[in-house]
């Protein structure tokens, strides 16, 4: 495979960006949204910041990065004044201290002890850390996320902890080869949101069903999530020379 410019690069994000935004207000539109209803996120692992900026340049207004490290060695060259920066990766308890003043969300929370850790952080940190509960909705051994029987014991513990807000959910489906078998998920996945919402608990406001990634992102739109990650699909093969 040839590699690509930098400048060819650029290129291909731009044509990228406005082909997906299109693609995301098509299906809003199908589930009776508008594009404003729907969060574009992009999952910048492995983007260099100039590559980032420039999405961020056409209107890009979500980031996400998957690893601690990355998103440190890269925050200082992020364009923060003119996007936000979000953590989508599985998170060690160990490292939520070297984060939490610098994400404005953390979407992977599977775990009481790592709610516990990230209530304890943002107490020190003196702020209010927004998390989405993460669901293994295809019950992989493989995968993070707390299963959904076991959600709502989360959810009342979770919401109990000081300093910190539950704002929705997310998930990462199974590989699935037919659209009609990943929408099975979403579907599920919008029947807990919808579910978790109408119970109105203290501190649990479900404002974000993150789920969809570059395969599935339309068919998680037209499912009724309202924040989709795009990585791939946005910065391509991302091999500069």
């Amino acid at each position: 495979m040839m590699e690509r410019s930098f400048s060819e690069v650029l290129d291909d994000v731009k044509k990228n960006y406005f082909e997906i935004t299109e693609n995301i207000a098509r299906a809003a539109e199908k589930s009776g949204r508008k594009y404003e209803d729907i969060t574009f996120l992009a999952a910048t692992k492995t983007v260099e910041p100039a590559v980032i900026n420039h999405a961020v340049s056409l209107g890009l207004r979500y980031i996400g990065e998957n690893k601690v490290q990355e998103l440190l060695s890269k925050y200082d060259e992020y364009d923060l004044k003119n996007c936000d920066l979000q953590f989508i990766g599985h998170l060690q308890t160990n490292k939520v201290r070297q984060i939490i003043d610098k994400v404005s969300m953390i979407q992977s929370v599977d775990s009481v002890k790592l709610a516990n850790e990230i209530s304890k952080q943002s107490i020190k940190n003196s702020l209010v850390s927004n998390i989405l509960l993460e669901v293994n909705i295809g019950r992989e051994e493989n995968k993070s996320g707390v299963l959904e029987e076991e959600l709502d014991e989360l959810i009342e513990k979770v919401s109990a902890m000081p300093n910190i807000q539950i704002r929705g959910l997310m998930t990462i489906p199974p590989v699935c080869e037919k659209k009609i078998e990943v929408c099975k998920f979403f579907d599920k996945m919008y029947k807990l949101f919808i579910d978790i919402s109408s119970k109105k608990s203290d501190n649990v406001y479900m404002d974000y069903l993150s789920m969809g990634m570059s395969d599935d992102y339309e068919e998680a739109v037209l499912c009724g999530a309202n924040m989709v990650r795009i990585g791939s699909r946005l910065f391509g093969s991302r091999i500069y020379r």
